[in-house]
């Protein structure tokens, strides 16, 4: 009921009522405005409660239903709120509606619907924007969730791949087998290291010895010992003696005097010979470690400057040049180890004790130049050696009467210092000799102001030099017979002329030049070696050994195109010669070089092979060529005389350096390349 209701009433008592009941409201809805603030489900029901309680009547009855409607339209909005009338249609009072009664007696107080307010346009912002950063805490969420899963994809990766550049550059412990680093097969071998390379473990203890295999020493540590397989002994040729072992002595002898070791200096084991390294060693410029573990040794025979360095604290030796590699050894802080090869961030060094492998750069220090020697004196191989140019000429005598033509010989050549009659033959494979070597004749030359070198031939008796030189006794025998017909006769010297020396027979060849070296200088008989210009098939004649132990090392300037050759040419053309001269000084002294050049050419004849012929050579070197051609060899004034009467004139040859004729008669290609003073001049001033 309101203000207008009150005043138009009668009744005094119900204005009382009504009054008081209207004090009541205001001080209600003072106290929910004040409540509302803390809890507005809570606090309004509280207050509700409080005003029903004070409330009384009809008033009351109307005032909650005005408040229900109230409530009711603004959680409603536009919909209406029909009041229900606290007196019946009869006019009776309706009853109150009583309310749930607590334990304790009192009237529960009826829960209302909160009131919905007006929401203002910032209020709905205001509202709005928890939500708007809800959204956005998830959105932001849902990034760190992603970034999170990303960052767990990089890092597992990133651990894969540091796991897999661990694996791959990260320092191998693994150990290499220092057996199968040697290649060491069995208990009983013995490793060798010679200098800055690892042989063939070919060696043994024995006795408390070290020793080594024959083919190591001639191979690795000093080539002149000879070991005689078919007479069971070892040879060293000293420059007046030749020293001597038989197979398990201690005894050996040095030319005629007998010597004898603690120790026993030749063993076998099967067809494998051995030679004690104490032996060795007192003819050898060398020095040696024996250790353990496996059994080694190390050898060093290259004296000389080498590069050093100290190792800066304890690591590891690799077998090659990268962390990967297997470790060989260690070495320790301030050994001393000499450095071979430098390779990007790794040196290759060889250790004290005979290991050869790789460290870091960073791993040494102080590297440097040094002087590393011995205490040996080396035995001289002397040489005679003459204080002028030789001059020599061949002079092919085959039998006794031919030697006197050596004065018609003396007037076709100016000049000449030397003269080199061919008297000697070797007769067979035991050694034996054949001379026709005349007196008359070395004391004509003698007169003449000539020395006389005698050559020694292998080829005239068609003889095997690998039988005659593998036996020691047969050498010896061969060699006593020479000296002993030059003594005789009164030759100043011995010219060698082997020309059928196998790579088979290289080594037994070269020894017989030490062992024929030795009776020369014991005797002061010059001794010269004949020599093809060097090719790689004839590197068996060992013109460095040869520059040792003869006097002269003559190369056989011609014969670039002889009596087997499948196409014609220059017996000697300057390249030729200038290639042989060039080759051999770069092995023997320039001092002890002769070049000999020829005094003679040849005529070549050629003729179109026919198909037959072809077909027969066919899959050979000669099917590559299709002439055939034959040749022999002309004096050079018999060669002039051949072009004279052909009718034919000479053109000089740029390419060889000789005058050149050719022609033709009777279907026959005739070609010639002369040796005459056009071709030598050049050759001798060495133009």
């Amino acid at each position: 009921m309101d203000e207008k209701e009150i005043k138009r009433t009668t009744d005094s008592r119900k204005k009382a009522e009504w009054a008081k009941s209207a004090s009541n409201l205001q001080n209600q809805r003072r106290q929910e405005s004040s409540g509302r603030t803390e809890t507005e489900g809570g606090a309004r029901g509280q207050a509700s409660r409080e005003n029903a309680e004070t409330l009384s009547g009809k008033a009351a009855v109307e005032d909650r239903e005005r408040r229900r409607a109230r409530n009711a339209g603004s959680s409603a909005g536009k919909s209406k709120v029909r009041k229900r009338s606290a007196v019946s249609e009869d006019g009776q009072e309706r009853p109150k509606k009583r309310r749930p009664i607590s334990e304790d007696g009192q009237e529960r107080p009826k829960k209302r619907p909160q009131k919905a307010e007006k929401i203002s346009k910032n209020q709905k912002k205001q509202a709005a924007r928890p939500a708007a950063r809800k959204a956005q805490t998830k959105r932001k969420r849902k990034r760190r969730v992603g970034l999170m899963i990303l960052l767990l994809i990089i890092l597992g990766i990133a651990a894969i791949a540091g796991a897999f550049l661990w694996k791959k550059y990260s320092p191998s412990k693994e150990r290499m087998d220092v057996k199968k680093y040697y290649g060491i097969e069995n208990d009983s071998q013995m490793a060798i290291t010679v200098d800055d390379q690892i042989v063939e473990p070919h060696g043994m203890i024995s006795d408390g010895k070290a020793y080594v295999q024959y083919e190591v020493v001639r191979d690795y540590i000093n080539s002149r010992f000879y070991w005689d397989a078919n007479e069971n002994k070892l040879l060293y040729t000293l420059p007046t003696d030749i020293v001597t072992v038989e197979i398990g002595s201690k005894d050996y002898s040095v030319s005629k005097e007998k010597k004898s070791e603690d120790y026993v200096i030749l063993k076998t084991e099967g067809n494998t010979t051995y030679v004690a390294l104490d032996f060795i060693q007192q003819y050898t410029n060398i020095d040696y470690e024996v250790y353990d573990s496996p059994n080694r040794v190390m050898i060093t025979c290259d004296w000389g400057k080498k590069q050093v360095a100290t190792v800066k604290s304890d690591t590891q030796v690799r077998y090659r040049g990268g962390v990967k590699s297997p470790i060989v050894t260690d070495v320790k802080k301030k050994d001393e180890v000499i450095v071979l090869e430098n390779e990007q961030n790794w040196k290759k060094i060889l250790t004290k004790d005979g290991y050869i492998g790789y460290v870091k750069k960073n791993a040494l220090k102080n590297e440097k130049t040094k002087n590393v020697t011995r205490d040996f004196t080396e035995p001289e191989y002397t040489s005679i050696k003459k204080d002028y140019t030789i001059n020599m000429a061949w002079h092919n005598v085959t039998n006794s009467t031919a030697n006197s033509g050596l004065q018609q010989r003396l007037a076709d050549s100016k000049g000449l210092t030397t003269i080199v009659p061919t008297w000697f033959h070797v007769k067979d494979t035991e050694g034996n000799l054949e001379s026709i070597a005349s007196t008359d004749y070395v004391n004509y030359a003698h007169q003449a102001g000539l020395e006389v070198w005698a050559a020694i031939r292998d080829f005239d008796g068609g003889i095997g030099s690998l039988q005659l030189l593998s036996y020691s006794s047969r050498r010896e025998n061969l060699i006593n017979q020479l000296i002993g017909a030059v003594m005789q006769v009164g030759i100043d010297g011995i010219n060698v002329d082997f020309e059928k020396i196998s790579k088979d027979c290289g080594v037994h060849y070269i020894q017989f030049i030490r062992e024929l070296s030795v009776k020369c200088r014991q005797n002061g008989i010059v001794l010269s070696v004949d020599n093809y210009v060097p090719k790689g098939y004839n590197q068996q004649y060992n013109r460095k050994e040869q520059g040792v132990m003869a006097d002269y090392v003559i190369i056989m300037g011609y014969d670039e195109h002889n009596g087997s050759s499948l196409e014609a040419g220059s017996v000697s053309s300057y390249e030729f010669v200038k290639e042989g001269i060039e080759e051999t000084i770069k092995e023997v002294p320039a001092e002890k070089v002769i070049n000999g050049i020829p005094f003679f050419t040849r005529l070549w004849s050629e003729t179109p092979k026919t198909q037959e012929e072809l077909n027969q050579e066919a899959g050979t070197e000669a099917a590559d060529y299709p002439m055939k051609v034959t040749s022999e060899a002309l004096g050079m004034s018999t060669a002039r005389d051949k072009i004279s009467q052909a009718g034919a004139e000479t053109t000089l040859d740029e390419t060889t350096g000789n005058n050149y004729a050719t022609w033709e008669a009777d279907g026959v290609t005739y070609e010639i390349w002369l040796e005459d003073a056009t071709s030598i001049e050049p050759k001798l001033q060495g133009e």
